[in-house]
């Protein structure tokens, strides 16, 4: 047996092995390959402006799109809540993949569950499905509350969730006092940051209804968004402590992605409770920390709650600058000694690396609200955006980053390409290549075909660890994406220097 063990190859090495070096050699003459020769010519072919003319001009197919789909984003809003179960109305496969999608870029085990529709259920509505579904829930996993969203099969057919809900407590799945807020999440419309801001707008309308008091509870609630980056949540908790500033996150979902492990699994780790989030509704005011992944929360919280609204983004020093000053003001006190050596800290590093940036072309893609903090960021760095890629991109966005991007000179030769994918990414990177590349995992395969180094910044995130622990808020995060940038310059600027007497003239040990 254990001659059987050392003989366990990792994948990157067991397919190099002979035998299935001659299987893949026999699997050809089956598949009616085309020649080697024909497929160089065709995939050079791909890099050209013929090409990209022909890849542009698609409508009905879309090729690695920068975006996920609503259900996803719903239940991450929903892992932030107290002991909270996401219970997705569809078929359990599309629940799988919500929660390995999740558990491959944090590499933490996820829970959700699923009413587990099949044929019948497409047929003759999820009604039963839900019902059964929601007495298990109940019953197995004993949560305090069950955040129900939808899939495309449940849309389709037209559930209506209030009423199924609403059926399932008289049938006595569960109490009737017991909160089930909702959302319907079609895929085949939005993304997963339309998902994320339906499920928060249907869990704070659920968790406030009636408890509007006469006077405010002086705390303020602060909305992440669709935020990945687990040690956000803390950043910000430590700088509003600083500022003495009483708040309420919404929500907070750090510790589910990122959770101690102290030999026993825990398996509800939202830390906003439903006491803070059901006295939100009486707070002094709402500042979001995006603005793309929040609208119609926002739009509810102004309207319903008669309470004002912010977004500050505290990306890079710009960025931070404002959110700061916004906390001073609400707080009455000023900016804490400490992070005005923070801010000091990131500028003396800016400096430092601004001469390996400085005039770099970027190509980037992600979220609207995390492509507008980055491009905020290179624009102080003095790199020069490019190509930028926002597959869920709205006119909102594109009137909002065309003002930063005309805010500096180094916006001057920055093109948005809103609803694009990352195949289109791919034409415009050959045919006006770039310096650097940044956005998720799925950035590598332009990286092989273009030879553009990558910085892994945004989500998912699958080949890397642990990035998703470091902040990228406030000025400790303004380090973290410097580091991130300027580093993958310097490590590609290496491998391109190494090969010796050839290209290592310049192979240094100091950079």
């Amino acid at each position: 047996m254990a001659q059987n063990v050392d003989q366990i190859k990792d994948h990157v090495e067991l397919f190099h092995q002979p035998e299935y070096q001659e299987l893949f050699q026999g699997k050809k003459q089956f598949e009616d390959c085309h020649s080697a020769d024909e497929v160089a010519r065709v995939a050079e072919w791909t890099k050209s402006w013929d090409y990209r003319e022909k890849n542009f001009a698609r409508e009905a197919l879309t090729i690695n799109p920068a975006k996920a789909c609503q259900p996803l984003g719903a239940i991450f809003a929903a892992s932030g809540f107290e002991e909270t179960l996401p219970f997705v109305h569809g078929s359990q496969g599309c629940v799988a993949y919500f929660r390995t999608h999740l558990t491959r870029h944090f590499k933490e085990p996820f829970s959700a569950v699923s009413s587990s529709m099949t044929e019948d259920a497409a047929v003759f509505g999820g009604l039963q499905n839900m019902i059964d579904g929601l007495a298990n829930s109940y019953t197995l996993y004993k949560p305090k509350m069950i955040a129900m969203c939808t899939t495309c099969m449940a849309e389709v057919i037209g559930d209506d969730l209030q009423a199924f809900i609403k059926t399932s407590k008289e049938k006595g799945s569960i109490p009737e006092e017991f909160p089930v807020p909702y959302a319907h999440t079609p895929s085949f419309v939005g993304s997963h940051i339309t998902g994320y801001d339906n499920m928060l707008k249907g869990i704070l309308t659920n968790l406030t209804e009636g408890k509007k008091a006469e006077s405010t509870n002086g705390k303020w609630n602060f909305i992440p968004g669709f935020d990945t980056y687990t040690a956000n949540n803390r950043e910000l908790r430590q700088i509003l402590n600083l500022f003495d500033i009483d708040a309420t996150i919404l929500a907070d979902n750090s510790d589910t992605f990122d959770s101690p492990n102290e030999g026993e699994f825990v398996m509800y780790q939202g830390k906003t409770t439903l006491e803070e989030a059901g006295d939100s509704i009486n707070a002094e005011g709402t500042i979001a920390l995006q603005a793309y992944s929040t609208t119609k929360t926002r739009e509810y919280i102004e309207k319903d709650w008669q309470q004002p609204t912010t977004v500050l983004r505290p990306f890079g020093i710009q960025g931070t600058d404002a959110f700061l000053q916004k906390l001073s003001e609400i707080s009455g006190k000023p900016i804490p000694r400490e992070l005005e050596i923070a801010r000091g800290r990131a500028i003396d590093a800016m400096t430092d690396s601004q001469a390996w940036i400085h005039g770099k072309s970027v190509a980037l893609y992600g979220d609207p609200d995390l492509v507008y903090g980055l491009v905020s960021f290179l624009l102080e760095l003095g790199a020069e955006p490019t190509h930028i890629v926002v597959t869920n991109s709205n006119d909102v966005f594109a009137a909002e980053l065309q003002a930063l991007l005309d805010s500096s000179q180094y916006g001057a030769n920055a093109k948005l390409w809103p609803g694009k994918d990352l195949w289109h990414l791919r034409s415009l990177m050959f045919t006006e290549p770039v310096d650097l590349l940044i956005g998720n995992s799925y950035g590598k395969y332009l990286w092989r075909d273009t030879k553009t180094p990558l910085a892994r910044i945004g989500y998912p995130i699958f080949d890397r660890h642990h990035l998703h622990r470091y902040p990228t808020l406030g000025y400790a995060g303004a380090l973290n994406l410097l580091n991130w940038i300027v580093n993958t310059v310097l490590e590609d600027l290496d491998r391109k220097t190494i090969i010796p007497a050839k290209t290592d003239i310049s192979y240094d040990l100091i950079r």
